[in-house]
Formats: C-alpha cells, sequence, structure tokens
C-alpha cells in the first residue's frame, strides 16, 4: 500500500511515516496544499490522509479539487478539532473516514485497511487464490491454513501481485506499490529479492509468480 500524509506537524509526520514503514506500507509526505499537489500530479495512492489545518489552506479545500478532478481514492481526514459541522462538510466534499488528533498509529492503520476493503471487489477483505489466502486487514497470509512467515514488504509485495492477478506488473509499478518518494535509492533489484524469496514460501499454494523478462512479473494459479 502506498499513501500519501499531508501533515505539517513534522515530528508527527515523520512519526506516522516511520511507522508506516515498519508495517510496509510508503508513505510520501506533504507539508503543505502546495506540495501535496505536485506529489498526487505524479503518482496515484491506495489512500490519502489530509490534515484540516494547512500552512497554505485547508485539507476540505484539497479534497473539494481531488475529488473534482475525478480522483477515487479513499480519504481520512486528520485534525486536532472536528467539529459535527466539520464532519459532514468533509463527508458531504467524499471524505471516508476521520481521526482526531492525538491518535494511536495502530488504530490509523487499522482505518486504511478498512477504507481499503470499502473499494471495488479486488480490495476486499480477503483475497484467494489456489490454496492461498490473503487478509490485508489482519494482516496475514496462509496457504492451505497455514500461516505465512512473510515480512512487511513481502507482505505488501504479494497483496499487489494478488490485486493485479494475470496482469503483468513492471518492476517500477511495484517499486511504487512499496517505496516512498524519500526511499527512491532503492534499486529496482530490491523488487527481484522479494519476488524470490515469495516464490519460496509460496512452494505448493498453486500460486506462481512468473518472470516476463523486459517486461515484470505476473501472478497465476498454476494449471
Amino acid at each position: 500500500m502506498r499513501v500519501l500524509l499531508v501533515e505539517d506537524a513534522s515530528d508527527l509526520a515523520e512519526a506516522t511515516q516511520a511507522r508506516f514503514r515498519r508495517s510496509g506500507i510508503a508513505c510520501d509526505l506533504a507539508g503543505t496544499m502546495a506540495s501535496a499537489r505536485d506529489c498526487l500530479a505524479v503518482q496515484r495512492y491506495d489512500a490519502l490522509i489530509l490534515d484540516i489545518n494547512l500552512p497554505d489552506g485547508s485539507g476540505t479545500d484539497l479534497l473539494r479539487e481531488i475529488r473534482s478532478a475525478g480522483r477515487h481514492e479513499p480519504v481520512l481526514m486528520l485534525t486536532a478539532l472536528f467539529s459535527v459541522d466539520d464532519k459532514i462538510s468533509a463527508f458531504g466534499l467524499g471524505a471516508d473516514d476521520y481521526l482526531v488528533k492525538p491518535f494511536d498509529h495502530r488504530e490509523l492503520e487499522a482505518r486504511l485497511h478498512v477504507m481499503q476493503r470499502r473499494e471495488p471487489a479486488d480490495r476486499s477483505a480477503e483475497l484467494t487464490a489456489g490454496a492461498l489466502s490473503y487478509n490485508p486487514a489482519a494482516g496475514t497470509a496462509a496457504v492451505a491454513g497455514t500461516r505465512l512467515d512473510l515480512t512487511p514488504r513481502e507482505f505488501s509485495l504479494l497483496g499487489i501481485l494478488l490485486r493485479g492477478r494475470g496482469q503483468v506488473l513492471s518492476k517500477d509499478r511495484l517499486m511504487d506499490g512499496l517505496y516512498a518518494f524519500d526511499e527512491a535509492d532503492v534499486g529496482v533489484n530490491a523488487i527481484e529479492l522479494y519476488v524470490a524469496r515469495l516464490r519460496k514460501k509460496l512452494a505448493g499454494s498453486g500460486v506462481v509468480i512468473r518472470t516476463l523478462r523486459g517486461h515484470g512479473y505476473r501472478l497465476d494459479t498454476d494449471g
């Protein structure tokens, strides 16, 4: 999962980004509306987290712009003070959820996964392929009921491949889903390493990750 956090409190933003990174969630940071627009101009996200009060405007105004542009990423509004009027306004503009500061990062992660489950069927609570089951909300994957021991990054990569089952996904596409802008120094060879590890762990699942040289990877059910 890749998210954009629009938050001007640098300590909170950096702590949240660090927490997400440990959970295998790529998080880009923007401290202003202008910076957020720059990120949105070049990147699609699985979810957006918008602070209400920003140095150069309101997060609700940015939400209005996003929806007016036809973008449908799930949006969670974040603020220290959130009145009933604020809630009604945000939901009316297309927000999916809200969270009041201070918050527990575990709750924020849980809400992100819930928002993803509200997306179309390929974002459903559990994905299955062969003997493999993948539950993004619970953070678990299993083969024939036996839980797989996956790192957060391996788990995220498996989710991207499963949601794109049957499609060829380039290394760049996989990089976009796994790494934030400030991790740009990570080489595409890292994807090869994670794919190799996943292949070993998926043995006997009826699921294969095929390499299409020069194009990328495709997840298929064997046979």
